[in-house]
């Protein structure tokens, strides 16, 4: 599983619903609304419920021990969901998001391009991300 799907996944969003276990009896719920509509668990999904994810992370955010700034730090943003935040995680998720050579080898740059991405790809995967974080 690509770390992007494990952020999809703690978050609850879209296709990664579809790739956990646990997801599957959820689905029940939905099956009237989307068997006819929808091929894929993921087309159905968000359009049912989008995922608030400023509240979600706020919520994490309230329950940890630290303070995590993870409206700016992509570092905190891992830590706050218990993924790896180390630099080589980083820069595999950057890799995966098509982060443009020039900022890979800048970590610092590398770092605020995959903090927008990341929401960016949480907003076109269901995510309810203000346009601020954006």
């Amino acid at each position: 599983m690509s770390l992007f799907s494990k952020i999809l996944s703690k978050l609850g969003i879209g296709e990664a619903q579809a790739d956990t276990p646990a997801a599957a009896p959820s689905t029940s719920a939905t099956d009237t609304a989307t068997p006819a509509g929808s091929t894929a668990p993921a087309g159905g999904a968000a359009p049912i419920s989008q995922v608030d994810v400023t509240a979600k992370l706020d919520a994490l955010a309230a329950q940890k021990g630290e303070q995590l700034n993870w409206k700016t730090s992509i570092v905190d943003l891992l830590k706050l969901l218990d993924l790896d935040s180390s630099l080589a995680a980083r820069q595999e998720l950057a890799k995966e998001l098509n982060c443009p050579a020039d900022k890979l080898g800048d970590s610092a740059q590398m770092n605020m391009w995959l903090h927008k991405a990341v929401l960016q790809k949480l907003a076109d995967n269901g995510g309810n991300v203000p346009a601020d974080l954006l």
